[in-house]
């Protein structure tokens, strides 16, 4: 999400940061209360609205406003967020994170790792049900996890699996070949969520059209290109959740319309708050904003496979002819803040301190670009989705920016799914998207921007140095510490210089909602939780 075009995104952290404590690795964790891990699911507080009241209101349908419909619940071959966060409805995790970012046992009760980093033995709970009522197994863990080792996929676990057991019943042993620091916090990802063996007997594309998981929701109506209903789990094992009957995708593709459904009550929340809307929501009277810290970074992307983005002094005179602090405070309203590295400030290891970026200077971004192979300047396009002001008005600071030093860029602006389609096949020089987390590990955004092998190819920037490669193996396998750290603050200045990709701003996460919704739990991932959701009555 996604990490995840994540789109959005969105996803970091201004008005409130925290920081998220991760699990060594060079000791033995359990999942007794600790820095990373000290509450139950059950104990999770609502981030954003009201938390819900002693005797909960239950029953009622929430209808949630999102850009995208849902395509698929293949949780092995998605990424994108309106598939993204629909799968976590229905697939849940062994492990996951609360709104703070730490981690917490989520399916499992409780979980340890051997001291030397390749042991990981994981006990489910107890009464654990699939939504079709049959019980859940450490052998349906086997399978799901091997089914995402043989798939790969968008999100493949990238650990070195040397072997997945059953012991019992309730017992899943997972055992490394080399020790992988990240591994621990990306077994939360909604791609590890757990699945019945064998598919409960059902083909893969029967399954995925009707999933069986343990979420608090089931599918009732799925249009791929429309409205997706849900039903609530009657066997979701957290007691008495979720509250509501019944949970709506609704899509509505414009800031605009949402915003007017949301005012008028046909919507109960909107996934996407246009950021000039915020404070209007904000002080409505029937309308409030939901917050959280996030582990996004909007981003101006470039294709290195582009003749003139190939180019590093191209990339670096952009980079410093773009003023970023005056772009983020035209385009966000104070609800972000203007970003100098990758990593948003609430992931562990951000060095947004420490890197040296390039900072506004039209004068050295001219003297730049007359280092490169087009020192008068080119004409290029600029690929946004529409019906996102924000993006439109990024895109035109943008343009402005590259006038100034004589490079045209020509804003293209096309519909989402086109977007998509755009730039998973590289058919761009630059775009505006967000990179974000899709846990609370530097190397969830690290890996899926950095890697050349991997899924994305750098994010579709096809970005690709040694050097890099090699620092992110090695923050891969470090153990927690000083020493991870120094490394990931190397990668973090040598991305700064060669900037293949523009960190632009950290964004809040900011979700519409009504006044008569309570306990709405969101997620540092831009994912919301809605098992505590109550409607209280106008």
């Amino acid at each position: 999400m996604a990490k995840r075009n994540r789109q959005q995104r969105k996803t970091v952290l201004v008005i409130s940061l925290f920081l998220v404590a991760l699990l060594a690795l060079a000791g033995c964790s359990t999942s007794k209360p600790n820095a990373s891990e000290s509450q139950s699911p059950n104990q999770s507080e609502p981030a954003g609205t009201e938390a819900a009241s002693a005797a909960p209101a239950k029953g009622g349908t929430f209808t949630y406003a999102r850009a995208a419909s849902v395509t698929s619940f293949d949780l092995h071959n998605q990424i994108t967020a309106n598939n993204a966060f629909a799968i976590d409805k229905v697939f849940e995790p062994l492990v996951a994170f609360d709104s703070d970012g730490k981690l917490v046992d989520w399916l499992a009760k409780s979980h340890e790792i051997s001291s030397d980093g390749l042991t990981y033995t994981f006990v489910l709970r107890d009464g654990l049900k699939f939504s079709n009522g049959t019980e859940v197994t450490a052998g349906d863990a086997v399978f799901s996890l091997q089914r995402h080792l043989d798939v790969g996929g968008p999100l493949a676990i990238s650990a070195k699996v040397d072997s997945l057991t059953a012991q019992d019943n309730k017992t899943l042993v997972i055992k490394l070949q080399t020790p992988y620091t990240p591994f621990i916090t990306e077994l939360s990802n909604f791609s590890n969520g757990i699945l019945p063996k064998d598919f409960g007997g059902k083909t893969e594309e029967e399954f995925f059209k009707n999933p069986i998981g343990t979420g608090p929701f089931v599918v009732k109506n799925w249009d791929p290109a429309g409205d997706l209903t849900f039903a609530k789990n009657p066997n979701y094992w957290q007691e008495g959740k979720p509250y509501l009957d019944e949970l709506v995708y609704k899509l509505v593709n414009d800031d605009s319309q949402a915003i007017n459904q949301l005012k008028a009550g046909e919507v109960d929340a909107i996934e996407t708050v246009a950021l000039q809307n915020a404070n209007e929501l904000k002080q409505g009277s029937d309308t409030t904003v939901a917050t959280n810290g996030s582990w996004v970074t909007e981003q101006l992307f470039f294709n290195t496979l582009d003749e003139h983005f190939s180019d590093v002094h191209v990339r670096r005179a952009l980079a410093l002819a773009l003023d970023r602090e005056g772009l983020t405070n035209a385009v966000t309203f104070g609800f972000a803040k203007a970003a100098t590295s990758l990593l948003p400030p609430a992931i562990p290891y951000n060095a947004n301190d420490k890197v040296k970026a390039l900072t506004f200077n039209v004068d050295e971004a001219k003297a730049e670009l007359a280092k490169s192979k087009f020192p008068t300047g080119f004409s290029t396009s600029l690929l946004i989705a529409s019906g996102n002001s924000s993006r439109a008005q990024e895109a035109q600071i943008i343009q402005a920016a590259g006038k100034s030093i004589g490079i045209d860029i020509k804003i293209e602006s096309v519909e989402l799914a086109a977007f998509r389609e755009r730039f998973f096949k590289y058919n761009f020089s630059a775009m505006i998207n967000s990179g974000q987390a899709d846990s609370p590990e530097a190397n969830s955004i690290l890996a899926f921007q950095t890697d050349p092998d991997g899924f994305s190819k750098s994010y579709w920037t096809h970005y690709t140095k040694d050097e890099v490669t090699k620092l992110l193996r090695e923050g891969q396998q470090t153990p927690d510490g000083d020493q991870r750290a120094e490394i990931y603050t190397k990668l973090q200045q040598i991305l700064a210089d060669d900037v293949p990709y523009i960190p632009l701003y950290y964004p809040e996460i900011l979700i519409g909602v009504r006044s008569t919704v309570q306990g709405l739990v969101v997620l540092p991932n831009n994912s919301v939780r809605f098992q505590d959701v109550q409607l209280k009555g106008e």
